[in-house]
This record gives C-alpha cells, sequence and structure tokens, in this order.
C-alpha cells in the first residue's frame, strides 16, 4: 500500500547537509521510500493513504551506531562512590569496574537480559530510533558472549527496530586470563567469533584498543580473522591515549573508530582515506568527567565523516537518548546542528555500513522516518529533556 505523507518539511539528509526541502511531499510504497522531495509536480499513485504532517519536520529515523544496551544489573552504586570521592582502583577491590558487569551478566540468563534490556531500547524507540547497533563485551566466555549475541537479537523480535549486531569479546581481559591477553584473544574471541558467525549472530566484530584493553599487535589477528569470515570491523579507539587505534582501525578498512579522544591529525587523515567513520561519544566524556575533547576541528579539516551514538552501558555512559547525545555533542563539543542531525541518522547508519538502505530520505531506501513537532531543525539539538517525536515509521509501518 502506497502512503502520501504531505503538507511536510523535509530533512532528507542527501548531500552533505541536512538537505531541506520546505514544502516537501513523502512517498512510501510497502517498506520503502518511493519519492522524498518538493510537492510541487510529483503526482502521487493512486489508491494512496494520505497523512497530512500539518507542517512538521519528517527525518530519516534515528540510527544508534554504538552501544552496549544488552548488559545486567547496575553499577549505580560505584557512581555514588564515585561522587564520595572514591578512586577508580578503590571501587574495584570493592568489587566495582567492568569485572562487576562481568559477574552479573554471567548470573543472567539470556531472558533476564532482554527483560532489562528492553527498556532501555523503548526509551531510545521513544524519540524516533529505527536502527541500533548491540555488542556483546560482558560475558568474556564464549557461551556468555553468544548469550548477549542472542540476546540483542531477540530485541529485534519484541521490538520493531533493526538491531545490527557486533562480536565484542576483545572488549577487556577477564581474570581468569590476567596477564595473557594473546591466550584470550586465541583461545576465546578467536574460536567464539567462529561460533558466533557459524550462527549468524554477528553482523561485524569490534574490540577496545587501549592501554588498560589490548593493543593493535594483540588485536591483528582477530581483526584478520573477522576479514577473512567477511565481517566488517569497528573499533573503541584513543579514548584514553594515543596508541593510534583509530589509523590502525583505518588500515583494516574499519567501518568506523570510536571514542577518539587522543586521536591526532596522521589518524583523522588516514580514517579520512579508508573511509572509517569517527563516531563521537558525548555521553562517556560527560558521565566519567573526561577533559580531553574529541578533535573536531581535525576531523572537519581532513573530511573524516562523525557520527554520534549514546554509548549506552552501566559503568561509564548509561545514556539512553540520542537527543541529550546531539545536544552534548553541540555544547561540549562543538558540532554544529547540521553534524549532529546527520551524526545520528546519515553518518550513523554509514558507520554501520547501512547508507546504501537507510540514513537519508531517498528515493529505494527503507521507510524509517521521524516526524518531529517543531519548527525548525535546531530544536532537536538545543532543547534539553523535551521529546519532540509525533509519529515514528520504521520499515513503512507506524507506531
Amino acid at each position: 500500500m502506497s502512503v502520501l505523507y504531505t503538507n511536510a518539511r523535509l530533512m532528507t539528509l542527501e548531500g552533505e547537509g541536512l538537505g531541506l526541502v520546505d514544502k516537501g511531499v513523502l512517498c512510501t510504497e510497502g517498506t520503502q521510500i518511493v519519492y522524498a522531495g518538493p510537492a510541487d509536480g510529483f503526482t502521487a499513485p493512486g489508491g494512496a493513504r494520505v497523512v497530512d504532517c500539518g507542517g512538521r519536520w519528517i527525518s530519516p529515523g534515528l540510527v544508534d551506531c554504538h552501544s552496549h544496551i544488552v548488559h545486567a544489573g547496575t553499577r549505580a552504586r560505584e557512581f555514588g562512590m564515585r561522587l564520595e570521592g572514591a578512586s577508580y582502583e578503590e571501587i574495584a577491590r570493592a568489587g566495582g569496574g567492568i569485572i562487576s558487569s562481568v559477574m552479573q551478566l554471567r548470573a543472567a540468563s539470556q531472558e533476564a537480559l532482554l527483560e532489562q534490556s528492553l527498556p532501555r531500547l523503548d526509551a531510545l524507540i521513544a524519540e524516533g530510533l529505527t536502527t541500533i547497533e548491540v555488542k556483546s563485551g560482558y560475558g568474556l566466555t564464549i557461551p556468555d558472549e553468544l548469550k548477549m549475541l542472542r540476546a540483542a537479537r531477540a530485541l529485534g523480535q519484541k521490538r520493531r527496530v533493526r538491531v545490527v549486531t557486533s562480536w565484542l569479546a576483545a572488549h577487556a581481559t577477564p581474570p581468569e586470563y590476567k596477564g595473557r591477553n594473546a591466550d584470550y584473544i586465541r583461545e576465546v574471541a578467536l574460536p567464539g567469533l567462529d561460533a558466533a558467525h557459524a550462527d549468524g549472530l554477528a553482523d561485524g566484530v569490534d574490540a577496545f584498543c587501549e592501554g588498560i584493553a589490548f593493543s593493535p599487535e594483540e588485536l591483528r589477528p582477530l581483526f584478520r580473522h573477522a576479514r577473512a569470515l567477511g565481517l566488517p570491523v569497528r573499533l573503541h579507539a584513543d579514548q584514553l591515549s594515543n596508541l593510534s587505534g583509530g589509523a590502525f582501525a583505518a588500515g583494516f578498512g574499519a567501518l568506523s573508530a570510536d571514542h577518539l579522544e587522543y586521536a591526532d591529525a596522521a589518524t583523522a587523515a588516514a580514517m579520512a582515506r579508508a573511509g572509517t567513520v569517527a563516531v563521537i561519544l558525548p555521553g562517556a566524556f560527560y558521565f566519567i568527567r573526561e577533559t580531553r575533547k574529541p578533535p573536531i576541528a581535525l576531523f572537519r579539516e581532513h573530511g573524516t565523516r562523525m557520527a554520534l551514538a549514546t554509548d549506552n552501558n552501566p559503568g561509564s555512559s548509561p545514556l539512553t537518548s540520542l537527543l541529550l547525545a546531539m545536544n552534548m555533542g553541540a555544547t561540549l563539543f562543538g558540532m554544529t546542528v547540521a553534524e549532529c542531525i546527520a551524526g545520528v541518522t546519515r553518518e550513523g547508519a554509514r558507520a554501520l555500513g547501512l547508507l546504501a538502505e537507510t540514513g537519508t530520505l531517498s528515493a529505494g531506501k527503507r521507510a524509517d522516518l521521524a516526524i518531529w513537532s517543531i519548527g525548525e531543525p535546531a530544536e532537536l539539538v538545543c532543547n534539553m529533556g523535551l521529546n519532540p517525536l509525533h509519529r515514528r515509521i520504521c520499515g513503512g509501518v507506524a507506531d
């Protein structure tokens, strides 16, 4: 069935800007967009159902291209301890840190993971989300990592949303492998990836490249294996120090490198040449009170594409709002309105390798739309705590 959205203003996100159309119309046929552009000169197909948007704005559905939304339990107690002056070491000794998340994850069933994750996903869907990337990375054993990915797949069955999964076993070294990173990669990350791939659970591979995690050389076998399997790679890179992780990722043609607070000009240039998207994660910067900002000016100078995401996770970014992520990208890092909106639509889709299918209002792409009760696009970025979503359409179906 054709649906015609009339009396609309469009943010098509085609080209390099927002692709604004003031007097626009958008037509869908089943799950696809067949037209998005000026109303003048467009002839609607016969029998189309007409939806009058009342002058509202339509954008592509939002894309969260970096999340750890499947996790167990909470680390709110650690937040309180930090506010009272406890150090990371003191929190770790008290049973906190990522190992706390690992222990809670291992103790949770797949059903419990799904139940705990759905409210977080629902908060994002309520703001116009239509695509989300979900990582493993808190199980750190093959069965527990696979359990996380199965729960992620189940999210896409319980809700009308597209879920993209990432194998992130190389997120941290579990206690039983302390000091044996290479053994962990060889005995857990690699065979686990084979199992996830065989079961159709992994759409890509991610890793954490940092002094407290894994070095580029330790990750090289994992990335080589991922590419041999035909899986794209992405990387948590240069968040706490400059290991040239972004450049390392670009060398493998990575879809994205994420965080990047310590990235330098050489890394920005390498990422631009490779088409590797810089995923900016202001939630983590804000929540753990970092002071080193990602080099937005360098990314602009070198033409490195920039996306924005929540990085939703229990320890450093319990953020379930892409609208707030946009505001943070603007207020904390100086990103423009156009960069922020593109970051959670077109560039978020690019960071997942899905730009041919979603992320812009273009004929032939999925009918993933968000209709907003706003006067101008800047309202999506400047407001804090107000959700102006009027209607979400995912795959041509309205909520």
